[in-house]
């Protein structure tokens, strides 16, 4: 996920006007950006324009918090709460470049540049959200909510704000203030910190491969991509990173299992060994500054703090939940590894199955069970391809056209810029991909914005949408040709855009993914779901040499091994649900080690021998970098939804056109403007139930 979080709600805001500084005419963050629909002028920012900008934008945004406070008419919707909408845009705007920048194209310097700032951002966060003067202004509004008219929007956003403050420390008084301060802002600091080791330690590991024999197992394209990365580095031979589409290609297909062994302990043990990157403390103290924070404002840990909005609503409700779908999941993962284990001994292996075997002997089963091998269908899912196919996909179900605008500026030659347009020919957002690894790219695949959508005043803001991932690269021979995993990767992370892209609310800070964390993967694992549906891929799968149409046969290997491993793979993403939850709960400091922590978090769902060296937390990015602590549990909670919510499209027809309006008005175009559920039911019809997601999994 998936949505870049700036560290206040306060700054994802729409554009306005600020003071003017003599540095505006030099600094072309702070100019007025004459491009194509106001997008951030790449070619002409550097790095140290960030910080001159940041500091000018915040004392421009206090400037306009002291303008609220300093109001000396009555506290209105209007000069309060909506004027906290429009505040701090020229911050927000900026910030969002850097942080999407420090993501997707980052460097020493802009990292260096995202420590500074980041304070500095989380400082004005507090001046706004301890702010007692504006917090009085909001606190009238909020008691007499039910007496000024406001529509069901306005009502939800000042409810919104009141509590925004109220999460934020507003309530604390005297040294609890100071002290949440300081807390907000260490935490600030250790987070990024966080990211940047993980970043580090990812681009610090090559394996380099001189022997041609130690290829042995590997596709021809694999051995290719290797082969030009070695030679973008001036090295003889192959080369291997940790970016997924080297790194997990290797543990699948290589027959060598030293190396096999090799490439994964590098990967397993990142920011988890003796030097400057090491994860351990920045985890403890990261965890133990939660817990202070979560006390300071009346609650027992963390995950009470954070679930108390989102639709789950108690740690004691996620953990039951991941206890369910772990009991049903449980038994077909057991019987899952004995199957790997059992065809591990037919070709000849002895001893004992490790982490690293894994992927190499599930596809060997995966090819006996179904005479399927992922990499058959490589060459039917040309990138370019699949894109013209998501195009058309949304096009069918809402409308939409992309036209590639180059009038738009990029941040690195690899990422195309769109104009999107709905159905009726209206502009409707900008859209950005960005689709291949590079070292200065954080792993994995993500969507944010650099604006979101508004509507104040009439004054109509349309979104800047960002799709990031990290896709296996073309070679001098091929082009980029996706996996399965990929395909369904494109289309997770599209379905965050549509949500996003498709907004139609009043207020920035309700706009887009603004919505509870436990709902805002609905949107984009639903979109997953089309692709298993041969009466999409049928549209626009073709061999990218010949340009037959994929086998009918083969297509349906590929959709009958859709749930392989299912069980396997359930309890995989449950047992990183329970140790998040046990890094969250805490009520006392951690003093035992990481990996000694985590063990016992996630040790009823082990298969494995344990690994020394090894931990998944040290890189857990999501949850100590990101927005999902106390809320990874979210993806199996919005799977539930989705499976339920797509048996609607089953029912009407994947591309049926009215069930995609509605699944358009009642979720992507909402927003965060009602309660989730609310949202929910109104498509549905009902509330969900898991029955559809165990039986879509073939747990039932």
């Amino acid at each position: 996920m998936k949505k870049l979080l700036i560290s206040s709600l306060f700054l994802i805001l729409i554009t306005t006007t600020c003071k003017t500084n003599d540095n505006m005419n030099s600094n072309p963050l702070l100019s007025k950006w004459n491009t194509p629909h106001q997008t951030a002028p790449f070619n002409t920012i550097k790095v140290e324009h960030f910080l001159p900008a940041i500091d000018i934008s915040i004392e421009n945004a206090r400037a306009e918090i002291d303008a609220i406070v300093n109001n000396k008419n009555v506290p209105t919707f209007e000069n309060t709460i909506v004027a906290l909408e429009l505040s701090g845009n020229k911050l927000s705007r900026i910030a969002s470049v850097m942080y999407n920048l420090n993501g997707a194209e980052t460097n020493d310097e802009l990292q260096a540049v995202a420590r500074d700032a980041s304070p500095k951002i989380t400082e004005f966060s507090n001046y706004v959200s301890l702010n007692e003067a504006l917090f009085k202004r909001v606190k009238v509004l909020f008691a007499k909510k039910d007496k000024l008219g406001l529509n069901p929007e306005q009502a939800y956003l000042l409810e919104n704000t009141y509590k925004g403050f109220v999460r934020s420390g507003a309530n604390l008084e005297g040294d609890d203030k100071i002290k949440y301060a300081k807390i907000s802002t260490e935490l600030a600091k250790l987070t990024l910190q966080f990211g940047e080791n993980v970043l580090a330690e990812t681009n610090a590991y090559t394996l380099h491969i001189t022997d041609e024999k130690e290829l042995a197992g590997l596709p021809d394209g694999v051995i290719e991509a290797a082969a030009q990365f070695a030679k973008s580095k001036e090295k003889e031979g192959w080369m291997f990173n940790l970016q997924f589409p080297s790194f997990y290609p290797f543990l699948k297909y290589a027959d060598n299992r030293e190396l096999r062994q090799e490439i994964y302990m590098a990967s397993a043990s990142r920011a988890h060994k003796d030097n400057a990157f090491n994860n351990e403390e920045n985890i403890k103290k990261i965890v133990s500054l939660r817990l202070d924070m979560a006390r300071l404002l009346g609650f027992d840990n963390y995950a009470e703090y954070v679930l108390e909005e989102r639709m789950a609503q108690t740690p004691e409700k996620v953990n039951a939940f991941i206890e369910d779908l772990h009991n049903a999941s449980r038994p077909f993962a057991k019987k899952e590894f004995k199957e790997v284990e059992s065809i591990a001994r037919k070709e000849g292996f002895e001893g004992t199955l490790e982490r690293w075997d894994w992927a190499y002997y599930s596809e060997k089963l995966k090819a006996k069970k179904y005479g399927f091998n992922e990499e058959e269908i490589r060459p039917y899912f040309q990138l370019e391809k699949v894109q013209e196919g998501i195009f058309s996909l949304t096009n069918q179900l809402f409308g939409l056209t992309y036209k590639e605008n180059k009038a738009i500026q990029v941040y690195h030659p690899d990422v195309n810029a769109f104009d999107v347009f709905d159905e009726n020919g209206e502009f409707l957002a900008v859209l950005y991909l960005d689709f291949f690894p590079r070292d200065g790219k954080r792993g994995g695949a993500w969507s944010g914005d650099y604006r979101p959508q508004s509507n104040i005043n009439g004054n109509s803001i349309r979104p800047i949408i960002t799709v990031v991932c990290n896709f296996t690269k073309p070679t001098e021979t091929k082009p980029s040709l996706l996996n399965f995993n990929e395909v369904t990767t494109f289309l997770h992370e599209f379905g965050h855009a549509l949500h996003g892209m498709m907004a139609n609310t009043v207020y920035p800070s309700l706009s887009g993914t603004s919505v509870y964390w436990d709902f805002v993967e609905l949107p984009s694992q639903i979109m997953e779901n089309w692709a298993t549906e041969k009466e999409w891929l049928d549209q626009f799968v073709e061999h990218y040499e010949t340009g037959e149409a994929i086998p009918t046969k083969l297509l349906q290997k590929m959709i009958a091994s859709k749930n392989f491993l299912a069980g396997y793979s359930s309890d995989r993403q449950l047992s990183l649900g329970m140790n998040d939850m046990a890094w969250h709960t805490i009520t006392t400091d951690i003093t035992e080690s990481v990996a000694d922590y985590e063990k016992k978090a996630m040790q009823s769902t082990e298969l494995f021998p344990l690994v020394e060296g090894a931990a998944t937390s040290t890189a857990f990015s999501h949850i100590f970098a990101g927005g999902y602590a106390s809320g990874y549990y979210s993806y199996k909670w919005a799977e539930v939804l989705e499976a339920d919510a797509f048996s609607v499209f089953k029912k009407n027809g994947i591309l049926d056109k009215a069930t995609a309006t509605s699944f358009r008005k009642n979720i992507l175009e909402k927003g965060g403007t009602r309660h989730p559920m609310e949202l929910y039911v109104n498509f549905r019809g009902q509330e969900p139930t898991v029955d559809a997601l165990l039986e879509k999994n073939g747990l039932k």
